[in-house]
């Protein structure tokens, strides 16, 4: 059995010193045959003779610092016989940390939750250094294969371009629609009743709450500081309330220049398109008016809250209220609605695709006992392991009753003042940080599965949009062309989309704008979105 090693980072080497066989001539990578003598292909323990497994891991904030000493992972050793060393990574230095990890061929047996590109899955699993997985999951992990054979669209977006599958990813439940949304739109309920205003169903009955929020003193505080609309993360979340109102972002979150042709059908560059002009007309109208808070770029989350506190919010695009602002404020706020556009269009884009964090969960190839490591995750993925992962231990965190597992007083309701999240951390690693497992809504706990939250989300369903698209996989080659021409086509996208909604850019700029983009290498780009698009409908 293999013997645990320290885990050091060395010097970086050039990235050539990584050169390895290609995977494609290479049959599927296994344990030797003295690991798979001591696994046991079904049950717990999962190995008859304790193995020994190091897992470089990205830390969340909010979950405990050292999970070598949280009761959910201490148990799970216990029913696995497997022994893991984590080796936390904190956010701020988790790029750097990993790229270390990889150049310089000092690999933990997995990286978990490490949150690695796209790209660098597809480069690094081509050279050997990740192992497809494609023939351990149809062998060895019947939970995550179930999920996939039930879900087409799932595998199509965990497949890379040579067939393989090198990752286990994070996987929202379809049905999950709270979840897929998140943050969502929500109105303030008891100002529209001052104003004998109904929920806006359209953007103009939405522009004119908004302008009657501004005019009005309704918080009663005898000032005129109410801040109609507001959000956190800059446009992107109002943006993702409006959008479908004028057709475009159809696809879906994740892809933030292309989406699909209205007529076509095809794969459209929507910065671009008429429509995508008159959003940003539209918001650029909002902000000039000052119907949107005027620091929005600006704004951070403890600004938002603070405002908020102080009742001075007319439409929100944010998380539950209610977990947010606290009862008072937060139970004046209801859901929003999806909006109709200036020409009838009505959808809601604001969601993404089931399949996310695609890099999070990647067994290496110094790992000794790959088929019992991917039984190790694939636990999660039962309805078992899902209550053990969200919920913790019973009788520690939850108690079993008729109406399904609960959270303890101790948890929901800490004697020390600890929020929910705070008082998970101390005995399991969620919420936080994209886990690979697959989240469903029997046990989640995030404010997404609130009551308000539920509703909302029903309230949207009607509109939401039909096809939501993954994030696509690229050849080598294609990757590292589209990683240059990606990031400067979004960072003059996400630039002009600012100069224009706050008029710091001219609309008499636009032909120049479009001009501008169709220079920046927008066919090539435009081409080998194709291609991934080609491939991921051909999967």
């Amino acid at each position: 059995m293999k013997i645990k090693k320290k885990f050091i980072m060395l010097a970086a080497v050039p990235l050539i010193a990584l050169s390895a066989c290609n995977n494609d001539d290479k049959e599927e990578i296994g344990g030797s045959e003295e690991a798979l003598n001591n696994l046991n292909t079904e049950g717990m323990p999962i190995v008859e003779d304790t193995v020994e497994l190091e897992i470089f891991a990205g830390k969340a904030a909010t979950t405990a610092d050292d999970w070598n000493d949280v009761l959910l992972l201490n148990e799970y050793e216990e029913m696995t016989n497997m022994d893991i060393t984590w080796n936390m990574v904190p956010a701020d230095g988790l790029e750097e940390r990993r790229n270390l990890a990889l150049a310089s061929g000092d690999l933990p047996d997995v990286f978990y939750a490490a949150n690695l590109p796209i790209s660098d899955v597809q480069t690094y699993g081509s050279q050997g250094t990740f192992i497809p997985l494609n023939d351990l999951i149809e062998e060895y992990a019947p939970n995550i294969k179930k999920v996939l054979d039930e879900n087409p669209d799932i595998r199509k977006g965990i497949t890379f371009p040579d067939g393989n599958i090198y990752s286990i990813p994070t996987v929202y439940s379809p049905d999950f629609s709270s979840l897929l949304i998140g943050a969502k739109g929500w109105m303030n309920g008891d100002w529209l009743e001052q104003l004998d205003m109904d929920n806006p169903e359209t953007t103009e009955e939405f522009y004119e709450y908004l302008k009657a929020v501004k005019e009005t003193d309704l918080n009663g505080n005898g000032e005129n500081d109410e801040i109609p609309l507001s959000s956190v993360a800059e446009m992107s979340r109002i943006i993702h309330w409006i959008s479908g109102a004028f057709g475009v972002q159809n696809r879906g979150q994740l892809h933030t220049l292309i989406d699909s042709d209205p007529d076509s059908g095809d794969i459209r560059f929507y910065p671009i398109d008429d429509q995508y002009k008159e959003m940003l007309k539209y918001l650029n109208k909002l902000y000039e008016e000052e119907l949107i808070e005027q620091n929005i770029y600006s704004l951070e989350v403890d600004q938002h809250l603070a405002n908020a506190a102080d009742d001075r919010y007319g439409a929100v695009q944010f998380y539950n209220p209610m977990e947010l602002y606290g009862k008072e404020i937060g139970e004046q706020f209801i859901p929003g609605n999806a909006l109709e556009g200036p020409d009838g269009t009505k959808m809601y884009t604001g969601i993404t695709s089931p399949v996310l964090s695609l890099g999070n969960f990647l067994i290496t190839s110094e790992n000794e006992n790959p088929e019992a490591t991917l039984r190790w995750i694939d636990y999660f993925w039962s309805e078992e392991g899902q209550k053990m992962f969200f919920m913790g231990i019973e009788g520690e965190t939850y108690e079993e009753t008729e109406e399904g597992p609960k959270l303890t007083e101790e948890i929901t309701d800490n004697p020390d003042g600890l929020t929910l999240t705070q008082a998970l951390a101390e005995y399991i690693i969620n919420p936080g940080g994209n886990h690979p497992v697959m989240v469903t809504d029997e046990y989640f706990t995030g404010s997404e599965n609130a009551p308000t939250d539920v509703e909302a989300a029903e309230q949207l369903e009607p509109y939401l949009i039909d096809e939501i698209w993954p994030a696509f996989t690229y050849t080598a080659e294609e990757n590292d062309r589209i990683a240059v021409l990606e990031t400067d086509l979004q960072k003059y996208v996400e630039e002009m989309q600012a100069g224009f909604i706050t008029g710091e850019n001219d609309f008499s700029e636009w032909d120049a704008y479009v001009e501008t983009i169709k220079e920046m290498g927008y066919d090539e780009y435009m081409d080998i979105q194709k291609a991934a698009y080609e491939r991921y409908k051909e999967n």
